[in-house]
């Protein structure tokens, strides 16, 4: 039988048939939350889509370029709006969605119980829209500007490995590329920035419920600090063009969170230790050893 008292407990012994009324009520209102906020985000994609590909104008202005993208297909443009409406629309019900999730959830939960997770459920979207503001104003600029600029790098390597000299005249003289970027496929990759760097500032959240759950601890995270370095090189590596300054910058970000991770996994486990003695489960001692192994 559970230590905890009955009345941190909300009343909740409905009976299934109720639970599951009350389940249908929450994504009802969800579902209606969401097509509500699609349409409301339809009525402005066009400016959300010149806002998200801005970076990719401002490299072609200063190129002395046409700021401009092509859809190849009739329906290419309106399906990308579409696009662009579900996934902003998603993200601004997802407040209220959260709530009705949290609405059915939460009489389940202990007084503790909710006193935990609720910080995390409000941190949890703000460190994922701060994620994606850092790939919208630092990293899509310098991924953007060496993807298109690295046409203009062909003829000066050529010559460099050929051992010719490199004229002035360059892109005169030599067949040019030219960028004509395809709405649909530019929009994809800018997502992808935004929704892998929104997750990766997600760590300090996955790490310390983890701890909170007792699956990592803070000497274990430091014991493998050697191996998250390779491991955030390696993820530098693979979603951000090979270019050093853009993998340092997300190199020192990532690690960053990580080692705020430790600070946070550091807490939880001193405020754990601390009901552990209150309730007579843990003593001088045993707190004094794992500050030592720590």
């Amino acid at each position: 039988m559970s230590d905890r008292p009955e009345e941190e407990i909300d009343d909740s012994s409905a009976p299934l048939i109720e639970h599951l009324a009350e389940l249908r009520t929450r994504l009802i209102r969800s579902v209606l939350a969401f097509t509500v906020a699609m349409v409301a985000c339809f009525t402005v994609a066009e400016p959300i889509l010149n806002f998200l590909v801005e970076p990719i104008a401002d490299i072609l202005r200063a190129r002395g370029e046409n700021p401009q993208l092509i859809f190849t297909a009739p329906q290419e443009k309106f399906f990308v709006l579409i696009r662009i409406s579900m996934i902003f629309g998603l993200a601004l019900s997802f407040p209220y969605i959260g709530f009705q999730l949290w609405r059915f959830v939460a009489p389940g939960l202990y007084k503790s119980e909710k006193n935990a997770f609720l910080p995390f459920l409000i941190a949890s979207p703000v460190l994922f829209m701060m994620g994606a503001a850092f790939a919208q104003f630092v990293v899509t600029p310098l991924a953007m500007n060496f993807f298109i600029g690295f046409s203009d790098a062909i003829p000066a390597l050529a010559a460099i490995l050929t051992g010719e000299n490199i004229p002035d005249d360059v892109q005169d003289s030599e067949l040019r590329t030219v960028f004509l970027g395809s709405v649909r496929e530019s929009l994809d990759l800018l997502l992808k920035f935004i929704i892998a760097f929104g997750l990766c500032f997600q760590l300090p959240v996955l790490l310390t419920l983890m701890g909170k759950a007792g699956l990592v601890s803070a000497e274990g995270l430091r014991g493998v600090r050697k191996y998250a370095i390779v491991g955030i090189l390696v993820l530098a590596a693979l979603v951000t063009p090979p270019d050093v300054i853009t993998q340092v910058i997300l190199f020192v970000v990532v690690y960053s969170l990580y080692e705020v991770s430790i600070l946070l996994v550091t807490r939880v486990e001193k405020k754990r230790n601390a009901e552990l003695r209150e309730m007579g489960l843990m003593d001088d001692e045993d707190d004094e050893a794992e500050a030592g192994n720590a």
